[in-house]
């Protein structure tokens, strides 16, 4: 949100309070207090009228800082978050002087100006941030009243993350609102907003609020990246370190980290797909088919209509396509497959749950306690309310009795449209701060649940919809997108995005969602998505199998399944990372390769852990440019061995069977 019209006025319906000196300052053992007015207090008689912010400093570890400021303390919005952090505060080093105050937590500190107040963020001697003189405000609008932030960049200096979004990688230019929609990937929505971002000037930034943050990322003032919420009260986090990379471990620390995975999650998953027709002969044909063809599969997955139409989420299968279903899955165990099915929150006026759901209060309502419905995607439905923690447990039971028939994991899809206007929740939660936190409690629960079931590190959801903190429950799939080689580039800028926003896993469509893509499009993106952290053959209207493409397309998939097995021993050391240090398994060039100024733009071809680089072909006639940095680069098979004494870049014509592969030489 913009509150400026142009670099001398004040946006027309805005009034704007900016923090000016420090006039109070309290100390205590793991905090720092300061009360801020906004003004400059001359005599006694300023202190009469006017808005006051009170800033709270402290730090939940080394090289990170706190910082919740608010003018008004009893208001709803200065509760606490949703997020349940590792906030254990530190001690912190507090020294000062006539001038200023510095605040040390590790090697990082806050030196901040008294008079004039604002602050800068140093690490080991280095400045990574400021928030200079009148940066913190709190505006009164006709709408509203809001708190804002803003922290200066560097020159050159390049932003990244805040989610899954699918325009352009670094982030600079753009305004974004954190807000969790169904709006594809090719859009300026997205399903996974995550209220963090991430320089590589070693700066990381969390925003610590569950409702619509709005960004302006070197926008509304091109030195700066601007932040603000509706409301009475601003919570955020700082993170300094020596690399990036040290950034988003910093950031992993506090919000949680992903969980190792178990290993037949990481090959092949084979979708019915959406609108099919399907029922058990087709997907034993399906399963068989590949097994012919010499293409492993880890896991089949059961998409919508496993259950019968109109009467989603009922949880029952569809007894006319599948009168014994726990036969069925017996035999894809037999064939060594493991079982996924498609859900999600949403329980149909049709369905034979709704009644029951709506009677014991486990359903959203609207304020004059009625249950909340839409026709938006399956007549009369309501949303499961997992503020309520029965709802919660009673929505487990109903996943529990298809795992004791063989299910062994979840695509927990949806979860993005979730109603702010007219609606209570069980809990008394503001519906505006649970709109995207609600993506966190629906996949906490059933993930939590396989862990229950299944045990840690055999627990695995396929998810859409997240937020901050939703990396511990993996995996993450791309969304809803088209079938060509534009929406291909989509979808790696969305999941390299997502990478640098705290997550470590990800998958995406392979071949697109909507429609059916070209056979060549399908083999281009089959190599790509073999070499993404997991990978899933599913789209729309049609079936992902390789052979309803040409056969040269069984052959393309085929040897990239392998080259994937093949590079297993890589891809664990990364999940090792992930786990350990909260790293993504898939890395942007610029996480790896800081220092290369190069990598910074690049969005088109990435890392699997530190070892493997991956280019995927984006056009029909082969041509590929790729970028290999310094080092000793080799093809998987040894053939080509490329000795770069400073980074290069190549254009290359490549055929199905040789998308630009490298591993780094020690």
């Amino acid at each position: 949100m913009k509150f400026t019209d142009g670099a001398w006025r004040t946006a027309e319906g805005f009034d704007i309070h900016p923090a000016r000196e420090v006039r109070f300052i309290e100390k205590l053992e793991n905090k720092v207090i300061l009360t801020i007015p906004s003004f400059h207090v001359y005599n006694r008689g300023c202190t009469l009228s006017g808005p006051y912010i009170t800033c709270e400093i402290s730090s939940p570890f080394e090289n990170a800082f706190h910082i919740k400021t608010y003018h008004f303390k009893g208001d709803k919005t200065c509760g606490p978050s949703y997020f349940r952090l590792n906030d254990k505060n530190a001690c912190l080093e507090v020294s000062e002087d006539d001038a200023e105050l510095t605040i040390e937590s590790g090697s990082a500190r806050l030196v901040i100006d008294k008079e004039n107040y604002g602050y800068g963020l140093w690490y080991c001697g280095h400045l990574i941030t400021r928030s200079c003189d009148g940066a913190l405000a709190y505006i009164n609008g006709n709408n509203g009243n809001y708190m804002r932030e803003q922290l200066s960049l560097g020159v050159g200096e390049h932003v990244y993350g805040l989610g899954e979004r699918f325009g352009n990688f670094i982030k600079n230019g753009q305004s974004i609102e954190i807000d969790n929609q169904d709006g594809g990937t090719f859009t300026e929505q997205a399903y996974k907003n995550v209220p963090f971002y991430i320089t590589d000037n070693d700066l990381g930034v969390f925003v610590n609020h569950t409702e619509k943050i709005s960004f302006e990322v070197a926008s509304e003032n091109v030195s700066k990246v601007q932040f603000s919420v509706p409301g009475e009260c601003l919570d955020y986090y700082l993170f300094a370190g020596r690399s990036m990379k040290d950034v988003i471990t910093l950031y992993t620390k506090l919000t949680g980290r992903a969980p190792d995975l178990p290993d037949w999650s990481f090959g092949l998953w084979l979708s019915t797909s959406f609108t099919t027709d399907y029922d058990e002969k087709t997907v034993l044909s399906f399963v068989d088919g590949m097994k012919e063809r010499g293409i492993d599969l880890s896991v089949f997955h059961f998409d919508c209509f496993w259950m019968k139409d109109s009467h989603w989420c009922n949880f029952l299968w569809d007894n006319e396509m599948f009168p014994d279903p726990k036969d069925l899955i017996g035999k894809l165990h037999d064939r060594g497959l493991m079982v996924c099915v498609w859900i999600n929150p949403y329980i149909a006026q049709q369905s034979e749950l709704f009644d029951e759901a709506a009677g014991r209060g486990y359903l959203i309502k609207k304020t004059d306690g009625s249950i909340w419905q839409t026709d938006l995607w399956q007549a009369g439905m309501g949303i499961v309310d997992f503020t309520n923690k029965d709802a919660a447990k009673w929505y487990q039971s109903k996943l529990k009795a298809l795992l004791d028939i063989g299910v062994d994991c979840f695509k927990t899809d949806f979860g993005e449209r979730i109603p702010t206007q007219d609606v209570v929740f069980a809990d008394g939660s503001d519906p505006l701060r649970m709109h995207n936190f609600y993506a966190y409690l629906y996949n906490e629960t059933v993930f939590k649940l396989l862990e229950m079931e299944r045990g840690k590190g055999e627990a695995v959801v396929f998810a859409r919809s997240a937020t901050a903190g939703c990396q511990k429950f993996p995996v993450h799939w791309g969304g809803d997108c088209h079938s060509d080689y534009p929406s291909m580039e989509q979808t790696i800028r969305g999941g390299l995005s997502l990478m640098l926003s705290g997550f470590s896993y990800w998958s995406h469509d392979i071949g697109g969602f909507e429609d059916k893509s070209t056979p060549d499009v399908y083999k281009r993106w089959a190599a790509f998505g073999l070499l993404s952290s997991h990978s899933r053959l599913h789209g729309s209207t049609s079936y992902r199998v390789p052979w309803n493409y040409d056969e040269e397309s069984v052959d393309v998939l085929r040897h990239y399944v392998n080259l994937k097995e093949k590079l297993m021993p890589y891809i664990n050391e990364a999940r090792e990372e992930a786990c350990k240090l909260g790293l993504p398994v898939m890395r942007p060039m610029v996480l790896e390769f800081q220092n290369d100024l190069v990598c910074a733009f690049l969005d088109k071809q990435y890392m699997i852990g530190d070892k493997v680089l991956v280019a995927p072909v984006f056009a029909k006639d082969g041509w590929v440019d790729f970028y290999l940095p310094e080092g000793i680069w080799v093809s998987p098979g040894g053939h080509d061995r490329r000795v770069i004494s400073s980074g290069t870049y190549f254009r290359e014509k490549r055929g199905y069977l040789e998308m630009p592969v490298y591993i780094r030489e020690e």
